[in-house]
């Protein structure tokens, strides 16, 4: 059972999604500020970097923005010159390009922007210039990857691309030609908007966090959207009621008095999965060590005496913790690089299913992860994309005392 729940206040907006009663995603949206992944700006560049084969672009945030080589060139791979040029022949300190955020600025850095334009809908990802077409991986029956795709092929123009959402599974020739015009029509707005400006200059935002929630997540398998904000709810409902009104039902707003996170048991949910130690089911134990390099996860048996054998013991604890890291993963929406330290064992058997458990509980993440392989220590390497600030960082602050050493000092 899938469950979506938002909950508005001054200053942030936030949204819960629970699978079978567990909590599964979390995200903040300050009332200051939205998120800049999506937006799109008529940028200036100011400097060029041929040792980095990057430039730093001003699209009027603080910090310069970050443009690599590869982002700069033609999307499609069968569209780039076969050697590829420096970014010193591709750009010019002074010129202006629209150039789109696909990284938010993080840890002092910039934002991280590209020239391959994306613009998500309801069913699909309209690219107008990316001169292909994609299936997401969700989507699994040949038989329905064949039909979108050859659907996708009749109903692009010439030198345009798509990726069609996971959410366009079963989706109806109509349904997709609805929202490919609809994304067409805003790409040429920002097009016409872009005419006579010079950079920087913001030319246009994505969703706030309750229409990316209607638009990313309520899928036909969401049994509802509890809200407990009335203005937030008519813009949800009015957006459903748009793209995909047989679902609008589904939505309703909360008016009971007791706090929502509190009645649904999202705090207490969100109180544990923050904590430094993560107590299993069985007993076991996660120790949880994030820092600027990378997240370290530690897997102890703890109270787990199991009742077979010591290896036994070992893999049950294991295979455990594999699915809760990976549900941890996703819901403190850790990016970058993470090293698991499982309890040691004895048979590659056991290491293998260890692992394809892993990757089976990652299947429900939205956010790009791949899993490395062991180490020479044992060690399993683990990388997921990065694009926003961790929900971490929304809900808590260092400590002025200790600074996030969490430890006293003794003198």
């Amino acid at each position: 059972m899938k469950q979506l729940f938002v909950h508005c206040t001054r200053n942030a907006t936030h949204s819960a999604l629970m699978e079978d009663g567990r909590l599964a995603e979390y995200n903040v949206e300050k009332s200051e500020g939205t998120s800049l992944v999506g937006n799109l700006y008529i940028g200036r560049i100011v400097n060029v970097l041929p040792g980095m084969q990057a430039a730093f672009v001003d699209i009027g945030l603080p910090k310069n923005a970050f443009l690599y080589v590869d982002d700069a060139l033609h999307p499609h791979l069968d569209k780039q010159p076969k050697e590829k040029p420096s970014i010193a022949e591709l750009l010019s300190p002074g010129d202006e390009h629209i150039v789109q955020v696909m990284k938010e600025p993080l840890g002092g850095k910039g934002a991280r922007v590209t020239t391959h334009y994306s613009l998500p809908g309801r069913w699909l990802v309209y690219m107008p210039h990316a001169d292909y077409v994609g299936v997401s991986k969700k989507i699994e029956q040949e038989h329905e990857r064949g039909r979108l795709k050859s659907l996708a092929e009749q109903l692009r123009e010439p030198g345009e691309g798509m990726i069609l959402r996971t959410n366009a599974e079963g989706a109806s020739e109509d349904a997709l030609l609805e929202d490919l015009t609809a994304l067409r029509e805003a790409w040429q707005d920002i097009l016409a908007r872009s005419v006579g400006l010079s950079a920087p200059v913001e030319l246009h935002r994505d969703f706030g966090l309750v229409q990316r929630l209607v638009r990313d997540v309520f899928t036909p398998d969401t049994e509802e959207l509890v809200i407990d904000d009335e203005h937030a709810c008519r813009e949800a409902t009015a957006y459903l009621k748009r793209t995909a009104p047989d679902l609008a039902e589904r939505i309703r707003l909360y008016k009971e008095s007791a706090p929502l996170y509190d009645k649904m048991g999202i705090n207490e949910q969100l109180d544990k999965a923050f904590k430094p130690r993560i107590w299993l089911g069985s007993g076991g134990y996660l120790v949880w060590d994030q820092t600027e390099a990378l997240t370290v996860i530690d897997v102890n048996t703890g109270k787990y005496t199991g009742e077979v054998d010591l290896e036994e013991t070992v893999f049950r604890t294991n295979l455990e913790a594999a699915e809760e890291i990976a549900r941890l993963l996703r819901l403190r929406d850790v990016g970058g690089i993470i090293i698991v330290d499982f309890i040691d064992m004895e048979t590659e058997e056991h290491r293998q299913l260890v692992v394809q458990q892993l990757e089976i509980t990652m299947k429900r993440d939205r956010t790009k992860c791949q899993v490395l392989g062991w180490t020479r220590l044992g060690l399993l390497e683990i990388t997921r994309k990065k694009a926003r600030a961790n929900v971490e960082s929304y809900l808590y602050e260092t400590c002025a005392a200790c600074k996030g050493r969490g430890k006293i000092y003794i003198r």
